[in-house]
């Protein structure tokens, strides 16, 4: 027994060493990479001009689709920010789902909205249109709001697809503040495209929570008051700075962010569209339209922007957030599993060769595996086979690696963008990122896993994320 016990601890030990050794090879690995693209994106963008677009004939048309379900407290205020966007060939398309708090109603009289005939070009499937509305206002010529029957967010977007015309569309959250300037640059990498056809662009999002918004404008940046939401600033700096950044830019991609992103329409509806029978939707669309180029031989790339483009506001309560991680989880898996194929397949380039396997390793497996390496820990240090000097370095090793990965995060950020005016705010962040692996890891270790046991038994539903609004005063939920 003695001896089955040695050789199965070896074992385990080294199988959870590799891991560990991979996992914390492949950040270290990102983070570099992503270093070097954000240095050179800066110095290249400086001397970028922006202001050529908005006259250049040239500029890609867009039309901006914001789908809309019981907004009332801002719908008037968010289409105000779409229609005063800096760019000058777009339209705006706002997608009513059955809302039933008076959201379209509010819309109409807002902004002069009456009923008109329109054709639609039914390539994707959606719920049924009840109306689509123009205004009588010049002023909003541009504007064009669709009401339909609740079919959910994906059924949504792909009604406004449908009603599309342009080359470009930008899939976002209407219930977001989007940067002033933010269609400028998601156009500018269409227009430098080369040998490459490039499908979908996508950009750095913010945590709006505690921030000073009027009317439909960001006034006054600030870090978020609740220990959630602050710790969120740095997860999303993570995500975003780190994470996808250099996936971009080694053509390992698997994801734009749902709440803002800029796609080639025809490649997107050539895909077949927004599935609407997964909650992760984003990812899946991004798998999808990739495996479609790749199966067609079109060479083609993503590309994700250090720039922030969008400001969110982010779950402030534990239910709330935990709901939305849950949700997150189950999208992962759904678009792991509808894509397998992918799975260190050369035939799909780095999306399969690296891409795949990192988010399946690292993203899907790595709560699971937490879960039972601590499992084992406890099992092993109740019979007294703990070789705890070892095991204090290795952890101290690991704390140290995951606060420096963070404290590089927020140093990205501050280089990049500056989002807060005061050293003392992002000392609040340094001092939530010493606490976070204690507090808050392990409970989005505890949603992952409920998120897979969800998934397991069938749940598919979307799940409640109540929201307080930006306009309330409060920290609002996302």
């Amino acid at each position: 027994m003695r001896e089955f016990l040695q050789v199965f601890t070896f074992i385990v030990d080294h199988l959870i060493l590799i891991y560990s050794v991979a996992i914390t090879g492949s950040y270290l690995i990102l983070g570099v990479v992503s270093g070097f693209y954000l240095t050179r994106y800066m110095r290249g963008t400086r001397a970028d001009d922006y202001s050529r677009i908005i006259n250049s004939p040239l500029a890609p048309e867009v039309s901006v689709i914001a789908p809309c379900y019981n907004e009332a407290k801002s719908i008037v205020a968010n289409i105000r920010a779409l229609l005063n966007l800096h760019y000058n060939n777009y339209d705006v398309i706002v997608v009513n789902d059955g809302s039933t708090d008076g959201s379209l109603q509010q819309a109409i009289e807002a902004y002069e909205l009456k009923q008109v005939s329109y054709y639609v070009n039914e390539r994707l499937e959606t719920r049924p249109i009840r109306a689509i509305y123009r205004s009588t206002n010049k002023a909003y010529h541009n504007l064009t709001v669709v009401d339909k029957v609740n079919g959910g967010k994906s059924d949504a977007l792909n009604a406004g697809l449908n009603l599309s015309n342009k080359s470009y569309v930008v899939c976002m959250d209407v219930d977001s503040i989007i940067e002033h300037d933010a269609l400028l640059k998601l156009a500018q990498p269409f227009l430098k495209q080369g040998k490459k056809k490039l499908i979908a662009v996508g950009g750095v999002v913010h945590v709006a929570n505690s921030c000073k918004i009027e009317k439909g404008r960001l006034i006054k940046r600030r870090v978020p008051r609740g220990f959630l939401a602050r710790v969120q600033v740095i997860e999303y700096a993570r995500a975003f700075l780190i994470g996808r950044i250099s996936w971009s830019h080694m053509n390992g991609l698997l994801i734009i962010s749902g709440a803002i992103g800029m796609f080639d329409r025809e490649a997107l509806v050539g895909c077949g569209g927004y599935l609407t029978k997964t909650v992760g939707e984003d990812m899946e669309l991004v798998v999808r339209m990739r495996r479609y180029l790749y199966e067609k031989g079109i060479k083609h790339q993503v590309i994700y922007l250090p720039d922030p483009l969008l400001w969110t506001e982010v779950p402030s309560g534990r239910k709330t957030l935990g709901r939305q991680r849950n949700r997150w989880t189950r999208g992962t898996m759904d678009s792991l599993f509808m894509h397998t194929r992918l799975f260190f397949n050369p035939k799909y380039g780095s999306l399969g060769m690296l891409g795949y396997p990192y988010w399946f390793f690292f993203e899907w497996l790595a709560p699971i595996v937490e879960v039972l390496g601590f499992i084992y820990f406890l099992t092993m240090a109740l019979i007294g086979a703990i070789n705890w000097p070892l095991f204090l370095t290795i952890l101290l090793f690991i704390y140290l690696f995951a606060l420096s990965f963070s404290f590089f995060s927020i140093l990205y950020d501050e280089l990049t963008f500056h989002p807060y005016q005061s050293l003392r705010e992002n000392f609040r962040l340094f001092l939530v990122a010493m606490a976070e692996p204690f507090i808050y890891h392990p409970q989005v270790v505890y949603w992952s896993i409920r998120g897979n046991i969800s998934y397991l038994r069938g749940y598919r539903k979307w799940g409640d994320m109540r929201r307080t609004g930006f306009y309330s005063g409060e920290d609002a939920l996302a």
